[in-house]
Formats: structure tokens, sequence, C-alpha cells
């Protein structure tokens, strides 16, 4: 049996952070739980269809490197001193020109480097690079 005296009618000035941190954890668990929910909401299969041809009717000049280092603009050798100024000529020709850049895997990077940094200084900003898909 407790018996209250009058010194007990003190006020309490330590705070409980029990119930705090427990409401806390409640809130860490229910975002935690529904972030994974929010990033896939909606599931869709899409369907199949042919490829079709693009309505873009400006072709792009696809830029070639052999393993032996040969650079190609279409079928068209070209030389490195040359690629810059030849490309000049068909940006001038064609204000809107789109690169693609098709290079073996051999071929070192500095003559790439080389390519793209002529690429850049003539202004050309549609450059695609080819790739095969990996397995």
């Amino acid at each position: 049996m407790a018996i209250s005296t009058s010194q007990d009618d003190d006020v309490v000035s330590e705070i409980n952070i029990t119930p705090l941190v427990d409401v806390m954890l409640v809130l860490l668990i229910v975002f935690i739980v529904t972030a994974p929910l929010l990033t896939n909401t909606v599931k869709v299969n899409l369907p199949k269809a042919a490829p079709t041809q693009s309505t873009d009717q400006n072709k792009a000049v696809v830029i070639s490197v052999n393993p032996e280092g040969e650079i190609f603009l279409d079928k068209d050798k070209v030389a490195l001193e040359n690629f810059e100024q030849e490309i000049q000529n068909r940006k001038n020709a064609n204000d809107k020109l789109a690169l693609n850049l098709n290079a073996d895997e051999t071929v070192p990077y500095g003559t790439i480097a080389k390519l793209l940094a002529g690429i850049e200084r003539v202004g050309v900003d549609k450059l695609s690079v080819i790739t095969v898909p990996g397995q």
C-alpha cells in the first residue's frame, strides 16, 4: 500500500522519451515497407509491334573506323587530318547533321578521342555511338 505525502506533489521535470521513440520506429517501418511499392505502382505489358521507319528524313552519316584505324564517312575513306573539314562540309550542306559512330573495339582510344573532339569543334550535336547488345 502506498501512502502519499505532501512532498510527492512536486512537478516531474523529466521527459519520458520512450513513447516518442516507439512512434518514430513505427513510422520508420511504415516508410520502409511502402517505399518499394511506390516505385512499381503500375505494371504494364507492352504490345509487340514491328519496327517502323523513322519520320526524320535526314539520314545519319555513318563514321566507321576499322581495326587498322582507317576512317570512313559512309563509304568514303578519309584521312584523320581531313576528317574535321569533311564533317564541316557536310554540316554546311545539312544544318541538322546526325552522325553514327561505328568503331571496332580494337581501335585505340586516342583515335576515337580525336574524332569526337573534331565533331565537337564542328558543332554537331546529334551523335550516336553504335554498339552490339551484350550477352
